[in-house]
């Protein structure tokens, strides 16, 4: 008889999106967390000051990591229309950019720590409900400049 195995637990998606008008600019990014079946568990946005617009997804990725750390998903499916972003935390291209290092080094160190975590590219299309709530922080990001 085989030793009894648990289901592989359905990962999370986090959809995530950061930009900054201006480049650098002010700048904010979004998060909506889907359960793996679609429904919606939380999304969230935050402006981010002045920053550039990989700063921002950068920050965005964290911030869904850190979200997931906290209520405990120990798998995770990330979705972003970053194709920088989606290459770096896959390990194919390198972080050159000084700015960067320290924000890949954060996510890297939180997917190690959550367990499981997926990257997917995916196109602006896909990733609207993300990209209006990066919208709406850099909105309020300008309103403060």
């Amino acid at each position: 008889m085989l030793p009894f195995a648990p289901p592989p637990e359905a990962p999370i998606v986090a959809y995530i999106d950061g930009g900054a008008r201006g480049n650098p600019g002010p700048a904010g990014y979004g998060v909506r967390i889907e359960g793996a079946d679609g429904t919606l568990i939380e999304e969230f946005a935050e402006s981010i000051g002045i920053a550039t617009n990989n700063i921002a997804e950068y920050r965005g990725l964290i911030a869904a990591l850190e979200w997931a750390k906290r209520h405990g998903p120990r798998a995770v499916h990330v979705r972003s229309d970053s194709l920088l972003l989606v290459q770096q935390m896959l390990g194919n291209y390198k972080v050159k950019n000084p700015g960067l290092q320290p924000l890949h080094a954060r996510a890297r160190l939180l997917a190690r720590e959550i367990g499981a975590v997926t990257f997917e590219h995916v196109g602006r299309s896909l990733n609207a409900h993300a990209d209006r709530l990066a919208n709406t922080a850099m909105d309020a990001a300008s309103a403060k400049a």
